[in-house]
């Protein structure tokens, strides 16, 4: 079976293009202050210039803003979530709790009214970009084909085990739009296709987490995936499993291309 055509197209010329790995916030909130710190801090030290927090994270804006506001700013990538029905009330109370300027902000598929007032100030400079982020990809598809955005949050439905948005990223392909795909990790390792995947990786001396961090990026229109953690240990082992690469002819080895295109 050759592989679709879609994972080895050449990449698009994107309108907003994060860095490659990102930390997700949302466990921030939950371990002490220095934990949180000492997390956002070993993230950066492993080469993470992507953070991702959001006002529904806890504690989580303020602390990622604590750790990052010492490094240089040009250096990294914040992006927030708006929430409530203002979204530059959002935006305002976001950027005191970061202490930092935000670079990307998402919104919910809906209200569609609030991405008007986002391109606004996106125009204005008071963000770098616009994205939506959600879990079913029917809706952001229906978003992106409405609204002009930068970016979309898919926060599931594509991963090693699961590429069902794959219709969505086609799309977003097509349209300019970057995709940041979250809960790669998120594993089912005692299924019978994950451990059939992870026999096949295992033979080129790939780990089904390693293999896991690496594919959403194989489809061209994913810029980025979002790694979340919530010590510093558990960020430098993904970062570690980031840096290891994993060898071109396991994707196209013919078991492996049938696993992931079985229902």
């Amino acid at each position: 079976m050759a592989v679709p055509s879609r994972l080895v197209a050449p990449r698009i010329t994107v309108r907003f293009r994060p860095p490659r790995f990102g930390l997700g916030g949302s466990h921030l909130g939950e371990p002490d202050e220095q934990t949180a710190l000492a997390t956002v801090d070993a993230a950066y030290q492993a080469g993470i210039r992507f953070f991702d927090t959001s006002p529904a994270y806890g504690e989580a804006e303020r602390r990622v803003g604590t750790a990052l506001q010492p490094r240089p700013r040009g250096e990294f990538l914040v992006s927030t979530r708006v929430v409530g029905e203002d979204p530059e009330e959002s935006i305002r109370k976001s950027s005191e709790a970061l202490g930092l300027g935000i670079d990307l902000v998402f919104l919910q598929p809906d209200p569609q009214a609030a991405f008007a007032v986002l391109a606004r100030l996106r125009q204005e400079g008071v963000v770098r970009a616009v994205g939506v982020v959600g879990g079913e990809w029917e809706e952001l598809e229906r978003v992106v084909r409405e609204v002009e955005l930068d970016c979309v949050l898919l926060t599931g439905q594509y991963s090693l085990l699961d590429q069902q948005a794959g219709p969505l990223l086609d799309t977003c392909l097509a349209r300019g739009v970057s995709v940041i795909v979250a809960g790669a990790l998120v594993l089912e390792p005692e299924t019978v296709q994950a451990r059939r995947i992870s026999a096949v990786c295992e033979r080129y001396g790939v780990s089904l987490p390693q293999a896991a961090l690496a594919y959403p990026s194989r489809h061209p229109a994913v810029t980025s995936v979002l790694i979340t953690a919530a010590s510093p240990a558990e960020i430098r082992a993904d970062a570690a499993l980031v840096r290891r690469p994993v060898p071109e002819r396991l994707w196209k080895d013919p078991e492996l291309i049938r696993l992931l295109s079985s229902d």
